[in-house]
């Protein structure tokens, strides 16, 4: 999966952890960068686009005429925890920064604690001076934060690809133990291993391919969240993925990839704390939003925390008019938080960034690799950092999770 730059990062590439002094003495919280589009993705079927415009109205609630509302004290009004990824032009645009402050109680690194971004030029030269500034950052501000992501069999660099397996599983080890040793006791949580699976790749069990699974195999993920544990006893260790919400062959597969890892790293003791789940919502392909909660149910009644961790949504599907399609990416929003915020094991809501300009689709539009050139707009706050619809859509599924007493499990889950 490739990633894309936020206009800021300063590279050709792209894709929490909470202010609340009482979650983070709790508990501690993480995040990832965005992945590519499949080459597997359905058009949006005329029906279906003319059924979501009829509805479009709908996603204009009450709450998002409350534009001075702040969303991380709604979610934590009702138990959650709301943030954003961020990447270096958190330091470069004073008003973006005015955002998160406002917003966010948690903060995700977006590239900046990637192998490849900490570690560009060889196993010698570590980059550590943006990652630090952002750990500072969340320090200063009493934000938690996300570590994204120590493990990802995607973007290794040049002069990993030349090493031998011996020396990828010595520095896989050595990687480890030093990024989670340098911030020991600063991050609350870490996402240890990122999109484990890819069906695409046609490795055994769905794997993605890379450095990692060819130098240990599957059980590279258990050897992950071992020797993270063994760096930082206290933070919150993290297995993250992406796609499982659709409800095509690929969602299928990955979900069914997940569950048979969940099951094997407990039964081995691996100290899997938490999962992630992505939320790079694509209407144009198939979903179930139901479906997909009932999964998260499933696999909740495990792990026991579940976070959304990369939420946006594609609009390039949706009609070239600003309120027509602000309308839809608000309906998308609210569908999905409608079902996956009545699992009570889901704790957190993170934003991949927070203002659309800054969003990884912004670099897919400008490199032609989306339907459309236009400006996307996938986030709460447009270019001009005014809320949006989806604002309200998202403040409204947090003030509709605070009315209601948290159902329990449901008994089994649709597959």
């Amino acid at each position: 999966m490739k990633e894309n730059p936020t206009p800021a990062a300063g590279r050709p590439r792209g894709g929490a952890n909470c202010a609340d002094a009482q979650f983070a003495c709790r508990e501690r919280h993480e995040w990832h960068a965005p992945c590519c589009l499949s080459t597997m993705s359905m058009r949006l079927s005329r029906r279906k686009t003319l059924g979501l415009l009829a509805a479009a109205p709908l996603a204009m609630s009450p709450a998002a005429a409350r534009p001075l509302a702040a969303l991380g004290p709604a979610a934590a009004r009702a138990g959650l925890i709301y943030g954003a990824s961020a990447s270096r032009a958190l330091f470069d645009d004073a008003a973006y920064r005015t955002l998160y402050l406002r917003h966010c109680r948690a903060i995700t690194s977006d590239v900046d604690l990637k192998f490849d971004w900490l570690r560009p030029h060889g196993p010698a030269r570590w980059e550590w001076g943006p990652a630090d500034r952002l750990v500072a950052f969340a320090e200063r501000t009493g934000m938690a934060f996300r570590g994204h992501a120590l493990i990802w069999n995607e973007n290794p660099p040049g002069w990993l690809k030349r090493l031998s397996l011996a020396e990828i599983r010595r520095v896989f080890d050595e990687h480890i133990d030093t990024v989670v040793g340098r911030y020991a006791g600063r991050v609350a949580v870490w996402d240890v291993v990122n999109e484990p699976f890819w069906p695409g790749h046609g490795r055994p069990g769905g794997y993605r391919d890379g450095p990692w699974l060819a130098a240990f195999g599957p059980s590279y993920v258990a050897r992950a969240l071992k020797r993270a544990r063994a760096a930082d006893p206290k933070a919150v260790l993290a297995v993250n993925e992406a796609h499982c919400e659709r409800d095509d062959a690929v969602g299928r597969a990955i979900r069914k990839g997940m569950r048979r890892l969940v099951d094997g790293l407990l039964e081995a003791g691996a100290p899997l704390d938490a999962l992630g789940f992505q939320g790079h919502l694509q209407p144009q392909l198939p979903y179930d939003d139901a479906r997909f909660a009932g999964f998260l149910h499933e696999l909740g009644a495990k792990v026991g925390r579940l976070d959304i961790t990369e939420l946006d949504v594609n609009d390039e599907s949706f009609p070239d008019d600003v309120k027509r399609r602000d309308a839809l990416v608000a309906r998308r929003y609210r569908d999905f938080l409608t079902h996956v915020l009545r699992v009570k094991q889901v704790r957190a809501v993170i934003n991949w960034q927070l203002a659309d300009h800054y969003s990884w689709y912004a670099g897919l539009a400008r490199n032609g690799e989306l339907r459309t050139r236009r400006p996307p707009r996938p986030l709460p706050f447009d270019a001009a950092y005014q809320p949006k619809p989806a604002f309200g859509a998202l403040l409204a599924a947090f003030e509709a999770r605070s009315r209601k007493p948290e159902p329990g499990n449901r008994k089994g889950a649709n597959r």
